[in-house]
């Protein structure tokens, strides 16, 4: 089981199409749209939301998530008539790039406070940096991307996924900007492309295996 997620829209295209996209980048959770009205105009449907949060529901809660202030009220009234309004959150972030966080942390297995917290943290600046010449006490490796994609959505996704697993601090390096490895929006703000050349560095007790599990990843075109 993992926590669900519900995207609450004035449009139901974009719930939709947010759905999808963000389902590529975690299979195993339920994402649900409930956007627009129930004769296909734009607005929010309470019973729409209310119905979408109890079928995301697998028993480890939902987040919800929206794009405009009615939107909240929707979905904060939604959760105040469940049975148990507490198996339920609404999260104050972007809702594209909340969305996506979102479900890659629910794909790792995060619990709802945790899913909540990446979704409200979502796109903050300070996730993408200058990189700092490397310090001791650390591993780093140089890896050349040769997927299409590079490190966009969902092969950044399953990098985040695969490195959540390792007890290690990892960023990834590409020229003069550095991004938190467990980050999937800061890895895709690098704008890392095919052919170019990462450095990865991790440190803690981890830090080999999770570099070798990057490389694998890396040499491995993420699956593709």
């Amino acid at each position: 089981m993992s926590v669900g997620i519900v995207l609450v829209s004035h449009s139901a295209k974009l719930a939709e199409g947010l759905a999808e996209l963000a389902a590529q980048m975690a299979p195993d959770v339920t994402i649900l749209p409930a956007g627009g009205l129930s004769d296909g105009s734009i607005g929010t449907d309470y019973d729409e939301v209310v119905a979408a949060t109890q079928r995301a529901d697998s028993g480890d809660g939902v987040v919800l998530l929206y794009d405009l202030g009615s939107a909240q009220m929707t979905a904060e009234l939604a959760v105040e008539s469940l049975a148990d309004p507490s198996a339920a959150v609404v999260a104050d972030g972007p809702l594209v790039e909340g969305a996506i966080a979102a479900a890659v942390a629910a794909q790792s297995g995060k619990d709802r406070k945790a899913v909540a917290e990446a979704a409200a943290a979502a796109g903050m600046p300070e996730d993408l940096e200058p990189a700092e010449p490397a310090a001791g006490g650390g591993d780093e490796i140089e890896l050349e991307l040769r997927n299409e994609v590079g490190l966009h959505a969902r092969p950044a996704a399953v990098l985040v996924r695969a490195l959540s697993a390792f007890d290690a601090e990892v960023t990834v390096r590409l020229g003069d900007q550095e991004a938190d490895g467990h980050s999937v929006l800061a890895l895709m703000s690098l704008g890392a492309r095919l052919g170019d050349r990462i450095r990865v560095r991790a440190r803690g007790p981890q830090a080999p295996a999770a570099l070798d599990k990057a490389k694998e990843l890396v040499d491995g075109n993420f699956g593709e």
